[in-house]
């Protein structure tokens, strides 16, 4: 998937535990790993807002773009 997710290495850097983070934002352990792990289809901004807000970042510092290596090469 051409989004890369790095709210592990926000997490890293705040020094915080998924399972503090989920508490604070106020999702479950296991969405905020479906989320961290690339895994979701979709984020709803009020959680990104939340995430940011908790993590004291912004958006882009969550949600990058990688492009995709085309098939064969």
């Amino acid at each position: 998937m051409p989004i890369a997710v790095d709210i592990d290495v926000m997490l890293a850097r705040r020094k915080m535990s998924v399972g503090e983070l989920a508490d604070r934002v106020g999702i479950t352990p296991a969405n905020l790993a479906v989320l961290k792990n690339g895994r979701a289809k979709a984020v709803r901004f009020a959680t990104l807002a939340a995430l940011c807000e908790v993590l004291e970042c912004q958006p882009g510092d969550l949600l990058r773009w990688e492009a995709e290596d085309p098939a064969g090469e």
